[in-house]
């Protein structure tokens, strides 16, 4: 199924274990995006290198007591960011609140984030389809939080091969994966040129993760 709207999407089901909560974030929005602002303040967006050695399109920070990373040395989480040498910027009270209220609404009780990657694609911006397997308790959900222009997001299968649905994100939507879906390939289409009143041309994800 591609271009997944959906007359409601208050609560989307995808999958076992993974729904679309449209407009979840609505309300939050302004106040997210200023929390945006000053963590880029103190940990700038960069683009994040592969081990293979490809440059991600996607620039990126973090907020959190830990923060992903990726070198040639590989995917992990560090308390330090390689960029500054010091502690990541703490996560912003309105962004665990968020995340555990998000997680609870798709009855994933008890989350309580470590880490949320901040992602900012800029037209032609892509994010490939992968799991996220870097964690090392993988009972805890994904939160994600989309911001600004619309996105196609991948949701494919239990292999990468696996055809994926193509599902319109729009500014305020949630998605949240756990369970049997935790390890779903998924991913973000090449994003269009487009503009939102609230981030010009830019889209902002915030992904939420236990990480140990």
């Amino acid at each position: 199924m591609d271009d997944l709207f959906g007359e409601d999407r208050t609560f989307l089901p995808l999958d076992p274990g993974a729904c679309l909560l449209g407009g979840f974030a609505l309300a939050n929005g302004p106040v997210l995006l200023d929390a945006i602002a000053t963590i880029a303040a103190v940990a700038p967006f960069r683009h994040l290198e592969t081990p293979g050695g490809r440059r991600m399109s996607v620039a990126m920070t973090n907020a959190g007591r830990l923060g992903w990373v990726s070198d040639r040395r590989g995917y992990r989480y560090d308390e330090i960011d390689p960029c500054t040498g010091k502690a990541w910027p703490k996560m912003p009270l309105v962004f665990t609140e968020l995340s555990r209220h998000a997680a609870a609404t798709a009855d994933f009780q008890d989350f309580m984030p470590e880490a949320c990657l901040i992602n900012r694609y800029e037209p032609g911006a892509k994010l490939s389809l992968h799991q996220d397997r870097d964690e090392r308790n993988l009972d805890q959900p994904i939160v994600s939080v989309s911001l600004g222009v619309d996105a196609r997001f991948l949701w494919g299968g239990e292999k990468r091969l696996d055809r994926p649905r193509r599902i319109i994100l729009q500014h305020g939507d949630v998605v949240v994966w756990g369970g049997p879906a935790r390890l779903t390939f998924h991913g973000i289409d090449t994003l269009d040129l487009s503009s939102h009143p609230a981030t010009g041309s830019f889209r902002f994800n915030l992904t939420f993760r236990k990480a140990t």
